[in-house]
């Protein structure tokens, strides 16, 4: 039959499905084989074939229709799974039937009424057993039928993996005796042998890996909330015990990911003449893991031991489990690091473009294994992450309907940063140079992670959430940074000259925090690194009045609104009257949440908003010998005076920096003003402010900064006299040999803000990942034009 016919076929099936008055039996086999039979459709056509319009027509008008052939449907999987489709008939009527309940699946999850049909029990739908007696399986739910078919078919001979034996005359092996553990997909954790590629088995992989998804993407029409964080049944079910096939799939999955190799030994522009089907493959695995991660239901988890300590393991499994996680760690830097590749020949290599996916990957196995993240932490290996990590936030800054990307990628630092070693990990020199606008220097990677925080002054609006997140990163790290370059020192002043001015500390009752943790950077590289960090003392030295200005800062009522009203006078002229009220108009336009990223020309989807920094991290302390002791949070340390995380409460229609959920409020402001910070409400009471200006201001941690400054400036100004000295080297040449041993207040203990998580950072990750998910899928456009209600979807 001609590919025309039966298409034709398929398209009169579907129209007599939707205009059918009377419910069509489920023994009719002849009209319910019109969609699986003998049709060459792809699942392009079945998207084309079967419009929304009519699946809906269906749902509402025939729901016993609907019913039936998704019972059909599923039946002809089990039993495609139970034979093991020994013809090419069986697996075409398989992959059929997988592309049509890929169509089907996201409108019955779009319907309240209809979600629970998958979990209802259907008589019959159950596998077709031998044993007469077994009642139990035979009433399964027709979800839990689906998966555990899908689950058999990805590890089905000559259909989804290469056969290891002859089959008998009689067809295919016995799919019940299968070990799968023996058909992993690649080399890799717990695998040794590579299997020759075989691309019709990664394409029929693909499309069931399309099915499993789409499974699991009920999860996209719930609202966002975090009562809503119950765990996804189609996930639980299908990561559980019931599915023999689950920690050979994830282990599968995780291999194909992480052995990827994009460049190959391909020829320049290879990319441009064949499509990869491996690729195709290697994004729906991605995305399958970091799903199922995001519900920490894989069940290999219990394998991944939480704590730290290898004491109870032999040799052998640490070495063995050593090798797992550099075969993971080199393959997921590898692929972050693939954008980056720079070539003689524009376009001659092939980019990769699910990078954002590898980075929720790479977060999820560094926040459900700690093992796997010492591991991370030990070696300069997590430099391979760090700098491509800033190299995607530095590209994506300015791009408004990029920022879910950069809230994951200031994630992960945020994570890292937790850990003492990522701060001495930093030391190490950078001389690979990436494709990035900024200055021109010689350091370390320290200087590399300080110097890309001009997103702070350079980026836009929305990222202002971030802030908190950022300064976070830098004082967690800063107590291990020996040696500042010059660029980055001035970097660090730079932003305390923008955020100590008298009309941003006055414009909010939250912008002071800002200050509290550029000083705390500058009390630990002082305390704990002075010997190295001449760079850092002499931009201090220069930039005094800096300090003076803060220590003098006037808190009476007339200097706080003399400082405000000149700003205002400045705003006028830029703000165009745009109002800072939440109008509708702004909310329609942008939403009110920040984006996730969009292809150009597109969709853009919305974000739940990102939780306060005080709701992210938990206070630890460390000791002399390098471990960390939990701190309560509401322990200050007097020396530190750490009181940035007392927020005071608000009204809800005030600006507040640290929620992404009114940041469309707020008057544009030029880059100069670090990008938009919020301006005072109207309504905010001016006494109440200035209570809280002299509360503050009496915490600000600058006697340590003050002590340096009272030694040292008398010492430099003596020596540039005494000397007529001009030539900052010898300055510097000077404190470098310099010491302050004696001189300086006690050193106060070193607090680490580590990452902790919570319901709010649980409901943004999942907002975030199925809103990339919905973005990347679009040939076939599985969710397009469903009523999704996770997120919203604006058109760009």
């Amino acid at each position: 039959m001609g590919n025309g016919d039966s298409k034709l076929h398929f398209r009169k099936a579907v129209i007599q499905l939707t205009t059918k008055t009377q419910p069509v039996e489920a023994t009719d086999d002849a009209f319910w084989d019109q969609f699986w039979a003998d049709t060459s459709t792809t699942v392009q056509d079945v998207f084309a074939l079967v419009p929304a319009a009519e699946i809906r027509a269906v749902r509402e008008e025939s729901p016993s229709n609907l019913a039936t052939l998704c019972y059909k449907a599923v039946e002809k999987l089990v039993q495609g799974a139970d034979s093991g489709c020994p013809s090419e008939r069986q697996r075409q009527i398989v992959l059929n039937c997988t592309r049509l309940l890929t169509r089907i699946l996201p409108y019955i999850f779009e319907d309240a009424d209809w979600r629970g049909f998958f979990w209802s029990t259907v008589p019959g739908a159950g596998r077709a057993r031998q044993d007469e007696g077994d009642d139990d399986d035979g009433s399964r739910p027709l979800a839990e039928s689906l998966l555990l078919a899908v689950a058999d078919l990805l590890f089905c001979p000559d259909f989804t993996i290469q056969s290891h034996h002859k089959t008998s005359p009689d067809g295919a092996e016995d799919m019940q005796s299968i070990d799968s553990c023996e058909y992993i997909w690649e080399a890799g954790v717990g695998f040794a042998q590579s299997p020759q590629l075989n691309y019709t088995h990664d394409l029929n992989r693909t499309e069931l890996l399309k099915l499993l998804l789409t499974c699991f993407s009920e999860a996209m029409y719930l609202p966002p909330s975090t009562d809503n964080l119950c765990l996804n049944p189609w996930v639980t079910f299908f990561c559980s015990t019931d599915n023999r096939h689950a920690l050979p799939l994830f282990t599968s999955l995780l291999n194909v990911v992480c052995a990827y190799d994009p460049v190959g030994y391909g020829i320049p522009y290879n990319h441009l003449m064949f499509s990869d089907p491996r690729e195709v493959l290697v994004e729906q695995a991605v995305q399958i893991l970091i799903v199922a991660l995001e519900h920490g239901a894989w069940p290999a988890r219990p394998s991944a031991d939480f704590s730290s300590s290898t004491s109870g393991m032999e040799d052998h499994e640490v070495h063995s489990q050593n090798r797992d996680f550099s075969f993971i760690l080199k393959g997921v830097a590898r692929l972050l690091t693939n954008p980056l590749i720079q070539t003689y020949l524009p376009n001659s290599t092939k980019k990769i473009q699910f990078h954002q996916e590898l980075l929720v990957l790479f977060w999820k196995l560094c926040d459900f294994n700690k093992k796997f993240l010492f591991f991370v932490l030990k070696s300069s290996d997590v430099l391979d992450v760090l700098v491509p990590i800033l190299f995607y936030l530095n590209d994506a800054r300015a791009d408004q309907s990029r920022v879910g990307l950069m809230h994951i990628g200031v994630f992960i630092l945020l994570l890292l940063s937790g850990e003492r070693n990522f701060g001495v990990r930093l030391n190490k020199p950078y001389t690979v140079r990436v494709p990035m606008d900024i200055p021109v220097f010689t350091g370390t990677h320290a200087d590399l992670l300080i110097i890309f925080h001009k997103i702070i002054t350079g980026g836009h609006q929305r990222l202002q959430p971030l802030f908190d997140c950022l300064l976070t990163v830098i004082v967690n790290v800063s107590p291990y940074l020996k040696s500042l370059s010059m660029v980055a020192a001035n970097k660090l002043l730079h932003l305390l000259e923008a955020f100590s001015t008298n009309w941003f500390l006055f414009s909010s009752s939250q912008n002071h925090h800002l200050v509290f943790f550029l000083l705390e950077v500058f009390n630990n590289i002082i305390q704990y690194q002075f010997d190295g960090n001449c760079s850092l003392v002499y931009t201090i030295i220069r930039k005094r009045n800096v300090f003076h200005q803060l220590a003098n800062l006037s808190s009476d009522p007339d200097s706080i609104q003399k400082a405000l009203q000149k700003k205002k006078k400045k705003q006028k002229t830029t703000s165009a009257g745009i109002s800072r009220t939440n109008s509708q108009e702004t909310v329609s336009m942008e939403g009110s949440r920040p984006a996730i990223p969009a292809e150009p020309g597109t969709l853009k989807a919305s974000l739940v908003a990102m939780p306060a920094i005080d709701k992210l991290t938990e206070k630890a302390q460390v000791s002399e010998d390098g471990t960390m002791v939990c701190l309560q949070q509401n322990t200050h340390s007097p020396q530190t005076t750490t009181d940035q995380h007392r927020h005071t409460p608000q009204p809800t229609h005030t600006p507040q920096p640290h929620t992404a959920g009114d940041q469309h409020t707020h008057s544009p402001q030029s880059a100069a003003d670090t990008s938009a910070i919020a301006a005072p409400s109207d309504t905010e009471s001016n006494s109440g402010r200035d209570n809280e200006v002299v509360s503050w201001k009496s915490k600000l941690p600058l006697q340590t900064i003050m002590r340096l400054l009272q030694v040292l400036v008398p010492q430099v100004e003596k020596i540039c006299i005494d000397k007529g000295l001009t030539d900052e080297s010898e300055i510097l040449r000077f404190l470098h040999h310099g010491t302050l041993v004696g001189l300086l207040p006690v050193p106060h203990p070193i607090l680490i803000r580590k990452y902790q998580a919570n319901a709010g950072t649980a409901m943004w990750f999942r907002t975030y990942m199925w809103g990339v998910i919905y973005l990347r899928n679009v040939d076939p456009p599985i969710w397009y034009d469903t009523d999704v209600r996770l997120f919203e979807i604006q058109r760009v």
